[in-house]
């Protein structure tokens, strides 16, 4: 059983803000189409990625673990 997180894009939705990047940049860049990807996910703490995540203009960005969605706001 994994406890890592996973992050998900979902390309189609993500308009490229950087905000992501912004706050974590260890773990997000900005493609050469413009929306982000993951780095490496393990480069940011859970917390900051949820903030990330929650911060997301446009909600392109959820978070997994074991192959399920955590909820907003949950450590």
């Amino acid at each position: 059983m994994s406890h890592r997180i996973e992050i998900r894009i979902d390309v189609d939705t993500c308009m490229g803000s950087g905000n992501c990047l912004f706050w974590a940049p260890e773990s997000f860049d900005l493609c050469d189409d413009g929306h982000a990807v993951v780095l490496d996910p393990e480069a940011t703490d859970e917390d900051r990625l949820i903030v990330v995540a929650d911060g997301c203009p446009v909600g392109a960005i959820s978070l997994w673990r074991d192959g399920e969605a955590l909820d907003k706001g949950a450590s």
